[in-house]
């Protein structure tokens, strides 16, 4: 684990009293998320790929790196949304690829494939009617078969990507951020790398969340938490953390003052968080 840097930035985000609007470690910088003129571009494609845990083929979009070459091996992160969305929440509303097209321009981050799959595992997979719906909620902890099972494989399959448990990553939003935690601490031998913002009720407890806790401490080379001080999901992140803290599980936990339950508050947490990965 990058141990100096996390070390820094979790005795910065705990002390959560002061105002830290200015702070490098906390906000990130201005314009970090919108598109700049002369850099060097990614590229974000629509896939299908077939699932047989919903018997169905099921859509998902990848974002692939400025001067991205396929026959070169990449690391893959998996980009989880909330609730509300779908295979495009976070491209829509939060733009990761404009955050890492800036990012690659100011050579902070690891050249990386990011993968943005629907998590709503279901035949009808769309985000209407009532999103709260049993059907709908049990089609999130779905996702994990589908996700395991179906498009890792495929994506492994498809694309130049690289072996190993420390070239994958899991990380996602509200929902997404209680499925990355779900499903990567109970699969330590896949996520090497988990980030979890403002994560939602579904996160597990006890010894559900904490499956294997020594193939975790093995192997886990980042457990990145947070949430804003002014969301209303806060005591799932606290519980979290404390809990984490009981096991021994190394992990960052960041506080963002003045921050809610919204893509202001995710876009700030993905910009930080893609910079420690791979």
């Amino acid at each position: 684990m990058k141990s100096l840097k996390i070390t820094a930035v979790l005795v910065i985000a705990l002390i959560s009293n002061f105002a830290f609007s200015q702070d490098s470690d906390i906000i990130a910088p201005s314009g970090f998320d919108k598109p700049q003129e002369g850099i060097s571009k990614g590229d974000v494609k629509e896939i299908s790929y077939p699932s047989t845990t919903v018997g169905k083929d099921r859509v998902a979009n990848i974002y692939f790196p400025p001067g991205y070459v396929a026959t070169q091996e990449y690391p893959v992160l998996y980009l989880l949304h909330g609730i509300g969305g779908d295979e495009r929440e976070w491209l829509d509303q939060g733009h990761p690829e404009v955050i890492l097209d800036n990012l690659y321009a100011a050579n902070k981050v690891k050249p990386m494939i990011v993968v943005l799959p629907n998590g709503r595992a279901m035949e009808n997979d769309r985000a209407e009617g009532n999103i709260f719906g049993e059907e709908q909620v049990k089609a999130f902890a779905t996702f994990e078969k589908d996700l395991m099972v179906d498009l890792i494989p495929f994506i492994e399959k498809t694309y130049k990507v690289k072996s190993g448990v420390e070239n994958r990553a899991l990380a996602g939003l509200s929902m997404g951020g209680g499925q990355s935690l779900n499903f990567g601490l109970n699969h330590p031998e896949d996520f090497a790398w988990i980030g979890s913002f403002s994560p939602a009720p579904n996160t597990k407890q006890g010894e559900g969340l904490l499956p294997k806790p020594e193939v975790t401490k093995a192997n886990l080379k980042l457990l990145f938490l947070s949430c804003g001080d002014q969301d209303n999901l806060m005591n799932v992140s606290n519980r979290t953390h404390d809990f984490l803290n009981d096991q021994g599980i190394e992990h960052i936990y960041r506080v963002i003052p003045n921050h809610h339950h919204n893509f202001e508050y995710w876009k700030n947490e993905l910009y930080y968080f893609t910079q420690l990965i791979f």
